[in-house]
């Protein structure tokens, strides 16, 4: 729930000096993220987005929402199952919170039926279609009945239910179909399932010169004769898709923290079932078979459409119809490197350089990790791993680095959610060939992207180090807007250093001389930055701040940035996602301005910028990238990392060139009311694009003698 605080009605030019109560300063974490997946959807009702990238946004808000049921509608379940009394930050009691997400989703789900609707009539209109049963010619019908018999028929287990035949688990976000029979025989009536089988397209591809597809329960259902046949016949059927529990309960009694996972990555396999959703011209008798043996209320249940489980459209951007799809572009490699003939080390010894994702290449950290891999003077790799490829080639270096007689040493994060499984075995894979594999603290999540390099150089040890805003993943980072920073700082190379040891052996690091470390300071330092601006502002100076975050939430940070406000600074800040601080608010944040980005690439990259006594953009403005968003999660709960920008360049290219382009953006923005609403920021073709604008300009760092050149002309 929004508490919007009332406005002056008169026609003073004169604001409010009343500041909202304390509970009134905070805005509901949950529907500010209902909130943002709303803009993704909105960018699926974009005509300036080409149509098959709408698809594309359409299956990532549907995608979103299920993942949302399955951890935070999960959570406020739990709540009240348990009799929870915690109230949100905005005063809500877990049930009043659950009852409202549950409105805002049902809101939600017609919107996403809308824009399906929508989006359906325009394909069609670019000759793609979804077809039914019925519009299948006779030649059509053959073709269809040997690619039943042949391609679907054998992966297909039909499950009867009755006195002998319990109801069957199905697995979570499985889509099945539940069926009425009736034996014409007896005259009784059977109640049977179809899960759909999970290792075929849920759309079946018809053949022709056109785009044709019918969904996979469609394609069943026309040839149900064949899996049921005379007696048998179908009265009706329902196609249902369910959400279960994804948290996960971790038992630290247990000494074995391999063992301790497995068990409850099975448990989640078995969660408790959050949501039912169901086709519109569902049966009836079925859905309450199902809400029955599902232990379900009738608001766990969701009515929709024609078609159930929009993700699965994003197969669909996979055709070959590129007038329909963004333009494509490709990665630039960081031109210094090449300076060097490939070599990253000595590219990193000339000078910092930081790597602008997608817009350059995330290829220049795998080949800095082949590199230190294949050169016999490297001596040892460290590297964190949250998030990877389903085939890394950073692990495939890894494992190389060792079986070459290097100490390589990784840690693990198994606790990255729905990336568990993965990256078990990933640890178990290395582990194989020799890396050390460490799994970090049980209570704290390791979320900081570090990668630590020594090397032999003549009589001393050489140290390289990259830090990220991003997980160490190729293919997201094709999508994710992130920055890699290198160095050979020889302060940042220690700090990385005890960094890892804290990790791997509980060494709690003293005497940081450049990084700052969540769980240890990390919030401090931040409020501190906070701080020192507010009292710039009280004593005449400039004083600013630019920040830059997928999310904040966190309570202290957030007063203390009211704070700053109230003395007169100036905050913009871009935050992609949940904003529970509310701008421009008269008396409490008039000086602070939130937007927030969402097209192309996926803003994921934090950076936090103060002005130190001059307006922004300024050479002497202190700017810092973080693996960290300002929740307290990440600041309490995460080991995290804040790196303060040293060199001049880079420094002028995340302030100047990334920062500016973000702030400047109209294309793909959207403005934060203070009631914790957004509006869409005026613009059509020819509005400035930040993703346009990187993907056609150099970034500073990564120019090497190109921007050598230029200036000496």
């Amino acid at each position: 729930m929004f508490l919007a605080v009332p406005m002056e009605t008169n026609n003073s030019d004169e604001k409010s000096t009343e500041i909202p109560s304390s509970s009134d300063h905070l805005l509901n974490r949950e529907i500010s993220w209902l909130a943002f997946n709303q803009r993704v959807l909105e960018e699926a009702c974009n005509p300036l987005n080409p149509l098959l990238e709408r698809v594309r946004f359409l299956s990532i808000a549907a995608n979103n929402q299920e993942e949302f049921f399955m951890v935070r509608v999960a959570g406020l379940k739990s709540q009240v199952r348990e009799h929870g009394t915690h109230h949100s930050s905005d005063g809500l009691t877990p049930q009043q919170q659950l009852e409202l997400v549950i409105q805002k989703a049902v809101e939600f789900a017609n919107d996403l039926l809308a824009a399906w609707a929508e989006i359906k009539e325009e394909l069609k209109r670019e000759n793609i279609y979804f077809c039914k049963p019925g519009d299948f010619s006779e030649e059509e019908r053959a073709w269809a009945k040997d690619y039943f018999m042949n391609e679907v028929f054998p992966m297909i287990t039909p499950i009867a239910v009755d006195s002998s035949h319990p109801f069957p688990f199905i697995s979570n976000k499985s889509i099945a179909l539940a069926l009425l029979l009736k034996n014409h025989d007896t005259e009784d009536e059977l109640k049977a399932f179809i899960v759909l089988p999970a290792s075929h397209k849920r759309f079946i591809s018809l053949p022709g010169s056109s785009d044709r597809f019918i969904s996979m329960e469609d394609f069943i259902l026309m040839h149900i004769h064949h899996i049921f046949a005379s007696p048998l016949s179908l009265v009706d059927y329902a196609v249902f898709n369910i959400l279960r529990d994804a948290e996960m309960d971790i038992d630290d009694e247990n000494g074995n923290l391999i063992e301790t996972f497995e068990i409850a990555l099975n448990r989640r396999k078995h969660g408790d079932v959050i949501r039912l959703t169901v086709n519109q011209s569902a049966n009836e008798t079925l859905i309450e078979f199902l809400k029955i043996n599902l232990h379900l209320q009738h608001n766990d249940v969701l009515v929709f459409g024609d078609l159930i489980g929009l993700a699965d459209l994003k197969d669909l951007t996979s055709l070959s119809r590129p007038e329909l799809l963004y333009k494509p572009f490709e990665p630039r490699f960081p031109e210094r490197v090449l300076d060097f003939n490939g070599d990253c080390f000595a590219a990193i010894r000339a000078k910092d350089i930081v790597v602008h994702h997608p817009y350059e290449t995330f290829d220049v950290f795998i080949k800095f990790i082949r590199q230190a891999a294949r050169d016999p003077d490297v001596v040892s790799i460290k590297q964190t791993i949250y998030r990877t490829n389903r085939k890394s080639k950073i692990i495939e270096a890894l494992i190389e680095a060792a079986e070459n007689g290097k100490s390589v040493t990784a840690l693990v994060e198994i606790k990255a959610r729905f990336d568990e499984e993965a990256n078990l075995r990933w640890a178990m894979n290395m582990e194989k060939a020799g890396i050390q594999v460490v799994f970090g603290f049980l209570k704290l999540k390791t979320h900081a992207k570090v990668s630590l390099i020594t090397r032999r150089e003549g009589a001393q040890m050489g140290q390289y180090v990259h830090f990220g805003t991003g997980n160490y993943n190729s293919e997201t980072a094709k999508v994710y807007s992130d920055l890699s920073l290198f160095t050979c700082d020889p302060d940042l190379c220690m700090d990385a250093g005890l960094l890892f040891n804290y990790m791997t052996g509980y060494a709690q690091p003293t005497d940081l001389k450049r990084l700052t470390l969540a769980p240890f300071n990390l919030k401090e330092t931040l409020i501190s930055l906070i701080e020192a601006e507010t009292e710039n502002a009280k004593r005449g100076l400039p004083a600013n701040m630019w920040l830059k975050c997928n999310a904040i939430a966190d309570p202290d940070l957030i007063e203390a940035l009211y704070r700053a406000s109230q003395a007169g600074v100036k905050i913009s800040m871009v935050v992609r996602g949940i904003c529970k601080l509310r701008p421009q608010v008269p008396g409490l944040s008039d000086n602070i301005t939130v937007k927030s980005i969402v097209g192309r690439f996926l803003e994921h990259a934090r950076i936090y910028c103060f002005g130190a006594g001059h307006a922004l953009p300024s050479p002497e403005a202190k700017v810092f990238i973080s693996s960290a968003d300002l929740m307290p999660r990440n600041l309490r709960y995460r080991i995290e990392t804040l790196v303060p920008i040293l060199n001049e360049t880079v420094h002028k290219q995340i302030l100047n060139e990334i920062m500016v382009a973000n702030l400047k953006d109209e294309a793909q923005s959207w403005v934060m009311n203070s009631d914790g609403t957004y509006s869409r920021q005026a613009h059509d073709k020819n509005s400035f694009s930040a993703h346009n604008y990187f993907m056609e300009h150099p970034s500073l760092s990564g120019r090497g003698k190109a921007l050598r050149e230029k200036r000496e002309q």
